[in-house]
């Protein structure tokens, strides 16, 4: 298994960055598609102390210009726990446990400037002898809950990971509860390439793509990609809304969160509309 080519000392490590295009195409009911650029950190968890120490402007949760916080992803009950410690919680309780010395590596953008907004973060895992385990999907909306999805080592498939399964969750306001996603990604190395479709009763819905090439974890790329790609994060939110905001022009129909509150299962983070309905059985605590 490759390591992205950053040495703190003398450390070879694990995290790099990846320059990305995203693309999202819509068939039904009306066609829309979009490609945008981005920059995602790829972080393995047991390095954040040497690549903050590499990157100057990098923190682990304190303030700096980027900034990696615990509690902006999945947290188990009360507390603020290590991410590395959530997810393996979540594996444990979803079948797929992670031996001990096996590792973590998060695909994510940290906060920018104190924002953080994350459509999708993807945690690879890895058993101690480096081979690939299984991964995390965790998805974000607008409302900022998160809803995790296991996604199964596939070694024999066209993908190293693959799944598909029921959504029930509230992701944006053009697309139904009640979709799959079907989850189609390698693992990462000079090239980044994640799939997601989403598929009704009547067959595919939306085509996404995630792809990018490996760039080394230095202080002068990640200057580079600021000044490239300032305000990342506001970036990526402001681009959302704009493209919401061009479905509603061409009259896609849109569904309100709270009208299937009960199909929204295993929820983090719930918004209150969600909480209204859940009562005394809330999700997990995030």
């Amino acid at each position: 298994m490759r390591a992205c080519g950053v040495r703190g000392g003398s450390l070879e490590v694990n995290s790099c960055f990846y320059e990305c295009d995203v693309f999202h195409r819509r068939l039904r009911p009306k066609q829309h598609e979009f490609l945008y650029r981005v920059f995602y950190f790829y972080l393995d968890l047991a390095e954040l102390d040497v690549v903050a120490r590499k990157l100057k402007i990098f923190g682990v949760n304190r303030p700096n210009i980027y900034s990696l916080r615990d509690r902006d992803h999945l947290q188990y009950g009360p507390g603020e726990r290590p991410i590395a410690d959530n997810v393996r919680e979540f594996l444990g309780r979803a079948g797929c446990p992670l031996e001990e010395g096996g590792s973590i590596r998060m695909l994510c953008f940290p906060r920018m400037l104190g924002y953080t907004f994350n459509p999708i973060t993807i945690y690879f895992c890895f058993r101690a002898d480096g081979t690939p385990h299984g991964a995390v999907v965790q998805v974000g909306n607008t409302f900022r809950e998160l809803k995790p999805y296991l996604v199964p080592r596939t070694p024999d498939g066209k993908c190293d990971f693959e799944v598909r399964v029921p959504k029930d969750y509230y992701v944006s306001p053009f697309s139904p509860v009640d979709l799959d996603f079907h989850f189609r990604f390698h693992l990462p190395d000079e090239k980044l390439r994640v799939f997601i479709d989403d598929y009704d009763a009547e067959g595919k819905v939306l085509i996404s793509t995630l792809t990018g090439r490996r760039k080394e974890m230095t202080f002068a790329n990640l200057l580079g990609f600021t000044v490239r790609f300032p305000l990342i994060t506001l970036k990526v939110i402001g681009l959302i809304h704009w493209q919401a905001f061009r479905l509603w022009l061409k009259s896609v129909p849109f569904f309100r969160k709270e009208t299937r509150a009960e199909d929204q299962r295993g929820v983090f983070r719930p918004h209150k509309s969600l909480r209204r309905f859940l009562g005394a059985r809330p999700p997990p605590r995030g």
